[in-house]
């Protein structure tokens, strides 16, 4: 398989999270391609074949080195920058597992920039287990969160917690043990655990833990930005129809990803960035 490596939610030349992309003659099996996003090792290494003559429309999966997850936000955005360079600017349909979703690209003078539009989004309180575990993991109490804005279970495709902590010295300290984290993760059905300092009500600075996926942490979480941007419209939180998250500056891969939403509760939104191929 021809597999191109790119970078999505970049900074210019620099930072972004790598992304494998495999755009397909044919329809593989779940062997080869996991075989193939494991080999690989990204986070997350999508595979698409096109549905349709104009190859507008295509069936993707997302595989993580160890699993296959339903949606994943940075390799979409880095399949659309693909897409845009097979086929031109414009709008992609995409057919998920459990959703069908689209990708916009074009190339500006910052770069080729693809916008997703999410699945539907979802939150809910977290249960106390939830909570207790996933504190446990990261050796987080109470009283590191930031009361403004409550720990919660969020989803916009894939399943996420969301701890929100008021330090961001905390947040840059942050670290858990791989395996327990795995063993947690897949005991609560989660994708990623985001923890996040909120730096303005429209700024957020965030890490995404993704034991689940066999990665300790990932550099840019599209997935869970468009989770998070849910949670938000569902607290009434005041953003202003768009918001910024900075990921990835504690490992030295500062991203940038860009959420604009409306007001409709559980509706789609829409998650852009650059991307960047890697050399």
């Amino acid at each position: 398989m021809d597999v191109q490596r790119i970078a999505a939610f970049s900074r210019g030349s620099e930072g972004g999270n790598p992304a494998g992309v495999v755009l397909l003659e044919r329809e593989a099996s779940t062997e080869e391609m996991a075989q193939v996003a494991a080999e690989v090792g990204y986070s997350e290494t999508a595979f698409a074949v096109a549905q349709d003559d104009g190859k507008k429309s295509w069936r993707v999966r997302y595989f993580s080195p160890e699993s296959e997850v339903p949606f994943c936000g940075h390799a979409t955005i880095a399949l659309g920058a693909a897409l845009g360079r097979h086929s031109g600017p414009g709008t992609y349909s995409l057919a998920l597992n459990d959703a069908t979703i689209t990708v916009d690209t074009d190339t500006t003078p910052e770069g080729v920039v693809a916008t997703l539009s999410s699945p539907p989004t979802k939150s809910r309180t977290l249960a106390d287990a939830e909570t207790r575990d996933i504190l446990a993991l990261f050796d987080l109490t109470a009283n590191d969160l930031d009361p403004r804005l409550a720990p919660a279970h969020i989803h916009g495709g894939a399943d996420h917690v969301v701890l929100p902590l008021k330090s961001r010295t905390r947040l840059a300290a942050m670290t858990y043990d791989l395996d327990k984290g795995r063993q947690v993760m897949r005991d609560h059905n989660l994708v990623t655990v985001m923890l996040v300092f909120i730096e303005t009500d429209q700024t957020f600075i965030a890490r995404n833990a993704f034991a689940s996926g066999g990665v300790l942490e990932d550099p840019a979480t599209g997935a869970a930005a468009a989770a998070f941007a849910g949670y938000l419209r569902d607290s009434n939180w005041p953003h202003g129809g768009e918001f910024t998250i900075r990921q990835g500056e504690d490992m030295g891969s500062p991203s940038l990803i860009k959420v604009s939403l409306d007001d409709v509760r559980g509706s789609s939104v829409r998650v852009s960035g650059t991307a960047r191929d890697i050399e």
